[in-house]
């Protein structure tokens, strides 16, 4: 299995850097309005995954993506959204009686939503940073300086494996392999 990290290596200036901006610039993220953009945004991670990953190349382990979203910065003017998160997605599929995780990424997302007539949201458009030469300029041209530090970290993926185990009719305790 194979994680794709976004960030590595950025050593302890990054890591001061990081503190720094946290004590000084704490996200303000709206609770209601991420309540409501969150599983739109975790759905079409999760959709746009699909036909990416080995899992799904073997067909007998029903492979399926699940996808998670952190906001780092939220905005809503006039019915348009953008959403600054930091995202991990993870293929598991499933053998016997274990979740099997064949592919993994995470990296930084800008994602713009909007309202639809029924009140919920829609995305109309997701951006993410080039890899090699470029991404760190992409992502202090899109979040910032300091927001830029909140971005380097690893996501827990206990949340999409609870959610893996529960798809598949796992037990909560299903040991995970590799695929």
């Amino acid at each position: 299995m194979s994680v794709r990290r976004w960030g590595a290596g950025l050593g302890a200036t990054a890591v001061l850097v990081a503190m720094g901006a946290w004590v000084l610039w704490p996200a303000d993220v709206d609770a209601r309005l991420w309540g409501e953009v969150r599983p739109v945004i975790e759905a079409r991670l999760a959709a746009d995954s699909r036909g990416s990953g080995y899992g799904e190349t073997v067909p007998g382990l029903r492979a399926r993506w699940f996808c998670r979203a952190e906001a780092v910065d939220l905005e809503e003017r006039d019915g348009l959204v953008r959403a600054g998160v930091t995202t991990l997605c993870m293929e598991y599929g499933v053998r016997g009686s274990a979740l099997v995780e064949c592919s993994g990424f995470q990296y930084p997302q800008v994602v713009r939503l909007e309202r639809e007539t029924d009140g919920g949201y829609r995305v109309v458009s997701r951006e993410e940073p080039p890899e090699g030469a470029g991404n760190a300029q992409w992502t202090k041209d899109h979040f910032g300086f300091f927001a830029e530090s909140e971005l380097d970290g690893p996501m827990s993926d206990t949340p999409l494996k609870t959610a893996a185990r529960a798809h598949f009719g796992l037990p909560a305790d299903a040991r995970v392999t590799d695929c």
